[in-house]
């Protein structure tokens, strides 16, 4: 049996790849492909009569598959279905690091799977309060109730908005420059960021056309997500690439943390960097670039 480290809450996530837990021969080498997250899919990936089967197969892919620094995560059926209830049991005694609400609209729902992943924990001899939580946003209901679906449990990690569900909610269409869904998407990130959570993208379903996959990851990052939810191995580099920090931007990060260092060295309490007056939110963004760095593996300085 494998033993996985506690989960991080604050791990680096920029790609989240679903895979359908119902073919072992699909989940298991799904580490190999490099992706920080994966997530094995007990919802839309698998047909009504085969639930079982694909938590039969989940159980024992969690149990015996060393996924090493690749993050398990689950995602549950709907809180409307027969099926959500054995699905934590599953996940949570298999050892997964971590559970996907599916279609979460309101604190209650968080509530409702956080009780069910405790009492899981009990009773299969789990570390109470080891499994993480995320939730996935699917509709109106859920944007708006975003913030509080964030601050629901100590356990929530971060929230993802799936655009399917969410257009179809909205009677709209996939558009070019995503006009039909980036109020939503800003709406979240907002919730996030003021719960103090990480925020991740919807996937983008067309496999054949990576110039509209580029655009859209860069617009990610610009927008302040953390990472996408990804369907295809395919996608993963341009995900990494775009979201680790560039080298200028390491540059001046480092540029402004060692001119911060000097300058409280000397007992200088309002810093200047360039001849400009620079506060301390602006060292708070530089380590965050610098961290961000190191964990994509691309600092090789000394800070």
């Amino acid at each position: 049996m494998v033993q996985r480290p506690k989960p991080e809450k604050n791990r680096l996530r920029r790609t989240m790849m679903f895979m359908n837990a119902q073919k072992p021969g699909l989940i298991k080498d799904a580490y190999i492909f490099g992706s920080d997250s994966i997530i094995l899919d007990l919802e839309d990936a698998v047909a009504e009569n085969q639930k079982d089967a694909a938590r039969f197969s989940l159980y024992h892919a969690l149990q015996n598959i060393d996924y090493g620094k690749t993050e398990v995560l689950v995602r549950i059926n709907g809180l409307d279905t027969p099926h959500w209830q054995e699905d934590i049991r599953v996940a949570v005694a298999g050892g997964a690091d971590g559970i996907r609400i599916a279609k979460c609209e309101s604190a209650g729902d968080v509530h409702t799977v956080e009780e069910h992943v405790l009492a899981a924990e009990r009773e299969f001899g789990v570390e109470e309060g080891r499994t993480l939580l995320m939730a996935a946003l699917e509709s109106p209901l859920g944007i708006l109730n975003a913030l509080e679906i964030c601050t629901a449990s100590e356990r929530m990690f971060g929230v993802a908005i799936a655009g399917g569900d969410f257009r179809k909610s909205m009677h709209v269409q996939i558009e070019k420059g995503g006009i039909e869904i980036n109020t939503a998407r800003g709406l979240m990130l907002l919730a996030a960021r003021a719960a103090g959570i990480q925020c991740y993208d919807t996937n983008f379903p067309n496999l054949d056309d990576m110039e509209g996959y580029k655009e859209e990851v860069v617009l990610d990052r610009q927008m302040g997500f953390d990472g996408k939810s990804i369907i295809n191995p395919r996608q993963i580099r341009l995900v990494h690439e775009i979201f680790a920090p560039t080298e200028a931007e390491i540059t001046h990060a480092e540029k402004l943390l060692r001119s911060m260092k000097e300058q409280a060295d000397k007992g200088i309490g309002v810093y200047t960097v360039d001849g400009k007056m620079v506060d301390v939110p602006f060292f708070e963004d530089a380590q965050r670039i610098i961290d961000l760095a190191k964990a994509c593996g691309v600092y090789h300085g000394d800070l």
